[in-house]
């Protein structure tokens, strides 16, 4: 039999100022419903947001702005705007490629530096063991998120800089916790990639040079999603605690009953 798709909105908004922004609803789940629509969504920063993306991000009825930059992405893209109405909750999660020096490398090095750091899966390989990282360390940040979610932070938005890598993580342990079909959460992830979507690489050097197919083939790992980031967040799941529901219970101090609170927040009818 085949299974009737959700019904989704007609056109999804392409925002000026706001990168990377989608509604999750709509994924199922593995007992057969589906993630409303309008409950949980997902972007880059908010803060070169135009009039016209505030005005309609202030309509979307958002309770909850979570921010998980540091200072250092303060620093570098400025403060969210400000939506009425709205809790911003700042919950600084480690950067997937940490490190000062190693960004201004990023930006200003020439392509024998970008190679010394990055080529030979290096830079993949730094990317992997963040994801690793920030599931393994950042239990006490994801668990207020979830905690926040089940009382009354929806509808809710997550994001980060780019609304990749932090924000695609919170999400994606938001999603598991009401249980999404890891497949479905995948492909949500890997949306990211898609040439609207991506964050803008920025170098000082714009010359063909500096922006060469070879420089932007060595920088993909850090400003890419790449499947084998969120299965190594997985992994580190069953690895660390055995199961996902001791993840949830043991890692992240989730009662059942807020886990099922949780469901009730952003989950249709069953």
């Amino acid at each position: 039999m085949t299974q009737q798709l959700p019904r989704i909105p007609s056109t999804e908004p392409e925002l000026a100022g706001v990168r990377n922004f989608r509604d999750v609803g709509g994924l199922p789940t593995v007992d057969g419903r589906r993630v409303r629509y309008g409950r949980l969504f997902r972007s880059g920063h908010l803060a070169h947001a135009t009039a016209e993306d505030t005005l309609f991000l202030g309509g979307l009825g958002l309770r909850t702005v979570f921010d998980f930059r540091n200072a250092a992405d303060h620093r570098l893209d400025g403060l969210d705007v400000e939506l009425p109405g709205v809790r911003n909750v700042s919950i600084p999660l480690s950067d997937p490629a940490d490190g000062a020096e190693f960004w201004r490398m990023v930006r200003d090095g020439d392509l024998d530096q970008l190679r010394s750091v990055l080529a030979d899966g290096k830079g993949a390989n730094r990317m992997i063991t963040s994801y690793r990282s920030i599931i393994r360390d950042r239990t006490a940040e994801h668990s207020r998120v979830l905690h926040a979610l089940a009382e009354d932070g929806v509808p809710a938005l997550m994001h980060c800089a780019a609304g990749k890598d932090r924000a695609g993580l919170s999400i994606a342990v938001s999603l598991l916790a009401v249980g999404v079909e890891r497949d479905a959460i995948e492909a949500d992830y890997l949306k990211s990639n898609d040439a609207h979507r991506r964050y803008k690489v920025r170098r000082s050097d714009t010359s063909a040079e500096g922006m060469s197919a070879e420089v932007m083939e060595l920088l993909n790992p850090l400003f890419g999603a790449h499947a084998d980031y969120l299965a190594a967040a997985f992994a580190t799941i069953e690895e660390t605690w055995g199961s996902t529901d001791r993840y949830f219970s043991e890692g992240l101090k989730l009662a059942p009953e807020t886990r099922e609170r949780l469901r009730g927040r952003l989950l249709d009818e069953a």
